[in-house]
C-alpha cells in the first residue's frame, strides 16, 4: 500500500538472535532453548498446581508465588514460540497487529512480574518485621488488592507501549533486529520523529521501576535492621533463610533488565540480545528451580504429594 513517496509496513521481518548463522548453530541453538521453554512449562505449571492442591502452601508468599509463575509461563511464551520458529525457517516474519500483539504481551507480564516481586517483599517485610499483625496485614483482602494492582499496573503500561506503537509510522524499512518485537528497534524503523510517541512509555516503565524497586528496598532495608536485632543465631539464619529465594529471583531479574535498558548505548547489539534471552527465557525457568530448592515447605508439600501418588498407586 502507498502512502506518498513511502511504502506502509504490513509486516516485520525479526533478524533472530544471530546474522546468518550456520545451518548447525541454528539447530544447536534451537535445541537448547526448547529444553529451556519445555523445563519453564514443567516447572511454573508443577509449581502452580503444587500450591494450588496442597493445603499447607495456602499462604500469602506462596498465593504470589503461584501468579509469579503465572507471570514467567505468559513472559516466556510471548516471545520463545516465536525465536524457536526463527531457527527453522529462513524469512521469520510477524504481521504488523501480531507484533502489536506481542509487544503487549512482553510489558504486560513483565510488568505484573515487577509488581509481583515487590509485594513478595512487602510479604516478607510483615512476616519478619510485624509477625504479630502478619494475618491481618496480609489477610486474603489484602492479597487480592495487591494482585489487581499488579495486573491493573501490567495492563496500563503495556496499554502504553502498544499506543506508542501503533503511532509509529514504518515507510518500508521492516527488519527489525532482535528475536521479538522490542520497542527499541521498532523506534529506529520509524521514518517521523518519535520524541512524543516515546515519551508515555519511558515514563510508565520508569514509573514501574521506580516504585517496585522502592518496594523491595525499603522493605530489605527494614528486615535487615529486624534480622541484626535478633540476639538468637538459629533465629537470624531462619528470617535471612525465608528471604534468600525472594532475593535471588529479584536480583537475576532487576540485574539483567537494568543492564539491558540502563547500562547498555544500544538495544540492538548481540550483546544485548544475550541479555534479553537470559531475563526472558532463561529467569522463567529459574524462578521455579531456585524456590523450589531453598524453599523447605515446597520441597516439603513436594514430598508429600508424591508420596499420597506412591501410596495410591
Amino acid at each position: 500500500m502507498e502512502v506518498g513517496n513511502h511504502t506502509t509496513v504490513t509486516e516485520f521481518i525479526l533478524l533472530g538472535l544471530t546474522k546468518d548463522p550456520t545451518l548447525f548453530l541454528r539447530v544447536v541453538l534451537f535445541m537448547i532453548i526448547l529444553c529451556i521453554y519445555l523445563v519453564t512449562i514443567s516447572g511454573n505449571l508443577s509449581t502452580i498446581i503444587l500450591i494450588r492442591i496442597s493445603s499447607q502452601l495456602h499462604h500469602p508468599m506462596h498465593f504470589f508465588l503461584s501468579h509469579l509463575a503465572s507471570a514467567d509461563l505468559g513472559f516466556s511464551s510471548s516471545v520463545t514460540p516465536n525465536m524457536l520458529v526463527n531457527f527453522l525457517v529462513e524469512r521469520n516474519t510477524i504481521s504488523y497487529l501480531g507484533c502489536a500483539i506481542q509487544h503487549f504481551s512482553v510489558a504486560f507480564f513483565g510488568t505484573v512480574e515487577c509488581f509481583l516481586l515487590a509485594a513478595m517483599a512487602y510479604d516478607r517485610f510483615v512476616a519478619i518485621c510485624n509477625p504479630l499483625l502478619y494475618s491481618t496485614k496480609m489477610s486474603t483482602q489484602v492479597c487480592v488488592q495487591l494482585l489487581i494492582v499488579a495486573y491493573l499496573s501490567g495492563f496500563l503500561n503495556a496499554s502504553s507501549f502498544t499506543f506508542s506503537f501503533f503511532s509509529l509510522s514504518f515507510c518500508g524499512q521492516n527488519q527489525v533486529n532482535h528475536f521479538f518485537c522490542d520497542f527499541a528497534p521498532l523506534i529506529e524503523l520509524s521514518c517521523f520523529d518519535t520524541s512524543v510517541s516515546t515519551a508515555v512509555p519511558s515514563f510508565t516503565a520508569g514509573c514501574v521501576i521506580v516504585v517496585t524497586v522502592f518496594v523491595i528496598v525499603v522493605s530489605y532495608i527494614y528486615i535487615l535492621i529486624t534480622i541484626l536485632k535478633m540476639r538468637s543465631t538459629k533465629g537470624r539464619h531462619k528470617a535471612f533463610s525465608t528471604c534468600t529465594s525472594h532475593l535471588t529471583a529479584v536480583t537475576l531479574f532487576y540485574g539483567t533488565t537494568t543492564f539491558n535498558y540502563l547500562m547498555t548505548k544500544s538495544s540492538t547489539t548481540d550483546q544485548n540480545k544475550v541479555v534479553s534471552v537470559f531475563y526472558m527465557v532463561v529467569i522463567p525457568m529459574l524462578n521455579p528451580i531456585i524456590y523450589s530448592l531453598r524453599n523447605m515447605e515446597i520441597k516439603g508439600a513436594l514430598k508429600r504429594e508424591l508420596g499420597r501418588k506412591i501410596f495410591s498407586w
